[in-house]
């Protein structure tokens, strides 16, 4: 009796968390895209998560996290159905507005009744464990996030995904020869899909960043190398000592002929 009681205590909960989002859904202006992170809109034609749409998310839960941070801080509601691993604290140090986000951790034999009263009345449902659903429960629940105009998003393979974003060439930073801790994460969001988006795209994020966010991967500048160390210049050995200058030989006497004739032999031959 008292299960019963806290499960239907847990749906008239669930049941009111709809109703608020969708009067709070009325009330402001609804548009055609939900935002994304900023590193992540090359990802993405339009620039953002096309409302009726459906995207699966794999590699890791942190890209999850900066999806529903995103959606959050512009005002919308989210929820996250079967992921009893996402911790409320470390979403919220990532950006998540936890007062805008319905925590299902187990959703019970009905699974995809769950998931459909959701769709009603939240902008953005997450499915964290999508091998829970029937083939045939998530065609339907695709069918119905087009028609309430709310994006269904699945944890790891969704059969029929719009748009499907993976994780790839990730590197750790942070960690010395021996020492220190890992900080962020460089890692490669590869996004394709269906249509326009069969062609796939990259981006290069830090995700996540040391607070847990994600940001623009921004190549650091090289180093230049270092110059060569001058050392000092040889030593020049010392100067060779310059003898004294030999001696000029003695030079031999010339007789000088001279030139004027002699008078007196010109006064003989006259």
């Amino acid at each position: 009796m008292v299960a019963v009681s806290a499960k239907a205590a847990a749906r008239a909960a669930l049941a009111e968390k709809i109703t608020a989002a969708s009067t709070l859904t009325q009330k402001h202006q609804v548009t055609d895209l939900l935002p994304v992170p900023e590193p992540l809109e090359p990802l993405f034609g339009a620039g953002g998560l096309p409302r009726g749409s459906t995207l699966a998310v794999g590699g890791s839960t942190s890209l999850l996290v900066a999806l529903l941070a995103a959606v959050s801080s512009a005002g919308s509601w989210c929820a996250v159905v079967g992921l009893p691993t996402l911790g409320v604290v470390a979403a919220a140090e990532a950006g998540v507005r936890v007062d805008r986000l319905a925590l299902v951790r187990e959703p019970g034999a009905d699974p995809a009744g769950v998931v459909g009263a959701l769709l009603d009345g939240v902008d953005l449902v997450a499915v964290g464990n999508p091998g829970m659903l029937g083939l045939a429960e998530v065609r339907r629940l695709a069918a119905r996030a087009r028609q309430r105009g709310a994006v269904l998003v699945g944890i790891g393979s969704w059969p029929g995904a719009d748009l499907r974003l993976s994780l790839t060439d990730a590197v750790w930073h942070g960690v010395g020869r021996g020492d220190g801790r890992l900080r962020q994460r460089r890692v490669t969001v590869v996004a394709e899909g269906r249509g326009g988006a069969a062609r796939p795209r990259r981006v290069v994020v830090v995700l996540p960043t040391a607070d847990g966010r994600i940001a623009p991967f921004v190549q650091p500048a090289a180093v230049p190398a270092r110059p060569e160390p001058i050392g000092r210049p040889e030593p020049v050995g010392r100067p060779e000592p310059v003898g004294r200058p030999e001696p000029l030989g003695r030079t031999p006497a010339v007789r000088i002929r001279p030139v004027v004739p002699d008078l007196r032999t010109a006064v003989e031959a006259g």
